[in-house]
């Protein structure tokens, strides 16, 4: 089946490419064909594979490990395309794979959908996992959060190796009295900068069950400060500081993750003539090189001015985007869109707080649900430029009546793969193959 099915999935992705296609057909093909590829293909790599997982995050973290463990000459495959559902990963493979079907790596670092990731580390126990968080997010398929919290937990339980846990998120701390086996590492925050990432039940003033900060765990690395363009973490009993290219205090508190992550694998990646420790000097030049992840704080240039994309999805990704991004002297315009991608209960909206855009309005509202936005706007005393359902005149608008003034978008999934199409016609934006 291997020498049938790897031309096969390739003469798929070929085709799908030059049509326009989804980059997940291919994919979804040969899972059809072959369902052992994927594991018969990773299973060959020296370092194992690393899923990374949970709600908020899950890209830019992955991109982040990608890049530091390239910065220590490590060769890493990972899933581009940006789909981060097993049949994204069986996608990605097929365009590194030869027509035999070998892969040339050292590590695999795969971002996956809480849910496909365990369908995929059932067929592929990982080596390493690292889970970020469990947030009220698609509750239209996940159901309540405490299901996110035993996909996770599954996860964990396949791991074989090192699981890397979020010390602050409590249902993502109480995973390591659930598993037996992989070694436990944590990432977490300086008690200063506890409240500005709040966990689910802290957003919803219920009563939850917080880590006391007495009886929290050590962590390998600590974030201690976020500054405008650079941060203080700590590890191994010293506190660093290194400049960020990255924006969003969400990113940065993703980043302690992706060093804690980058840190367990480069010790064991040590080659020939490399100290079994983790080149930490090496590990913070490539962190502070990391550009944010396509609409994940991504800046473009439209009329000579900066236009932010920061994609929402959740209360608790659109409240720090909201406060890592003022709107002070910036045009806004927010594109809320409920298909599959985005989550179809909107009812999150809710549960945001838009104050901070009161004194200054939001210009532009766009998306399947940009009156459902309207509405939750008027709540909280915003004032509105304009709402247009349809995103590409929408758009158009926004940038006419905003000409002279930088620009931020506020957008779900789908409607910012949708902006990014009609910005590509006019500025230069990066290309998710």
């Amino acid at each position: 089946m291997l020498y049938f099915s790897v031309p096969l999935g390739k003469l798929v992705r070929r085709v799908s490419r030059l049509r326009g296609g989804g980059s997940a057909l291919p994919g979804l093909v040969v899972e059809k064909i072959d369902p052992g590829f994927m594991r018969r293909t990773l299973s060959t790599l020296p370092l194992g594979v690393a899923v990374v997982s949970g709600t908020n995050g899950k890209t830019t973290t992955t991109k982040m490990v990608v890049e530091l463990l390239e910065g220590q000459g490590l060769k890493v495959f990972t899933n581009r395309t940006g789909s981060n559902f097993t049949r994204g990963v069986a996608a990605a493979l097929l365009g590194e794979v030869d027509w035999r079907g070998r892969l040339t790596a050292d590590v695999a670092i795969l971002e996956l959908d809480e849910a496909h990731a365990v369908h995929f580390v059932n067929q592929v126990p990982p080596r390493y996992s690292l889970l970020l968080n469990v947030l009220r997010d698609q509750l239209d398929r996940f159901g309540e959060i405490d299901k996110t919290a035993q996909l996770l937990e599954h996860i964990a339980a396949k791991t074989t190796g090192t699981v890397v846990l979020n010390r602050e998120d409590p249902r993502v701390a109480r995973i390591a009295g659930k598993i037996s086996g992989p070694e436990v590492l944590y990432f977490g925050l300086d008690d200063s900068l506890l409240s500005t990432f709040p966990n689910d039940d802290d957003m919803r003033a219920a009563p939850g069950s917080p880590v006391p900060a007495a009886t929290r765990p050590p962590a390998d690395v600590v974030l201690r400060r976020v500054g405008a363009d650079d941060a203080d973490f700590e590890y191994d009993g010293v506190t660093v500081t290194t400049g960020m290219k990255l924006r969003g205090v969400y990113n940065i508190f993703n980043a302690a993750a992706a060093l804690t992550l980058a840190r367990a694998i480069a010790v064991l990646g040590a080659g020939p003539g490399r100290p079994a420790v983790a080149d930490n000097e090496g590990l913070l030049k490539s962190l502070s090189q990391v550009a944010p992840a396509f609409g994940r704080g991504e800046s473009l240039v439209v009329d000579g001015l900066p236009l932010d994309l920061v994609l929402v999805k959740n209360p608790s990704g659109f409240r720090l985007g909201l406060k890592s991004f003022p709107a002070a002297g910036y045009a806004t315009m927010i594109a809320i869109n409920d298909n599959y991608a985005d989550g179809r209960d909107m009812s999150w909206l809710w549960d945001v707080e838009f104050d901070t855009l009161r004194e200054d309005g939001v210009d532009q509202l766009t998306g399947s649900r940009g009156y459902d936005m309207a509405l939750r706007l008027q709540y909280d005393d915003v004032a509105i430029g304009a709402v247009e359902t349809e995103i590409a005149p929408a758009l158009a608008a926004f940038i006419r009546g905003a000409k002279d003034k930088p620009k931020r978008i506020f957008c779900t999934y789908t409607a910012m793969l949708a902006i990014r199409r009609e910005l590509a016609k006019i500025t230069t934006v990066e290309v998710v193959s």
